[in-house]
């Protein structure tokens, strides 16, 4: 396993929050995905949630990122009193991030099967059966 990394959902304010962390932390945002950037005739993105964002990657030291987007009106708001957040695991390989998704997420609720994710990446997302938000990605 190279890297666990914190993920933070936020409601349409992931780019001020992120500016306010880059502040703290210093160092330069290596992603920043806009739903506009995705958007295609398999994944319609409505104008009010073009320019939010999809994807942003704040580096915290040479092994660490802090990532977070805005979630989609059309999933709801998030929850402000409640955990907002999903651990991200990076894989070295694919059979890696294939053993890691089906032994967590065994018992839980699949929220997106492991595959070739719109991204670029091979990514797997679900919710264990204690609660915790998970993505398991390789590339």
């Amino acid at each position: 396993m190279r890297a666990i990394n914190p993920w933070i959902n936020f409601n349409g304010n992931a780019e001020e929050a992120f500016t306010f962390y880059q502040s703290v932390f210093g160092g330069e945002f290596t992603k920043l995905i806009r739903f506009r950037d995705l958007a295609s005739a398999e994944f319609p993105v409505p104008a009010s949630e073009a320019d939010k964002i999809m994807t942003i990657a704040l580096p915290l030291g040479p092994h660490n990122v802090l990532i977070a987007n805005d979630v989609p009106e059309f999933m709801g708001r998030v929850n402000e009193n409640e955990n907002r957040s999903k651990i991200v695991i990076n894989a070295e390989s694919r059979e890696e991030a294939d053993q890691i998704f089906n032994g967590l997420s065994a018992g839980g609720e699949i929220e997106g099967a492991i595959g070739d994710s719109p991204w670029g990446t091979y990514a797997g997302m679900f919710r264990d059966k204690y609660g915790i938000e998970w993505i398991i990605e390789s590339l």
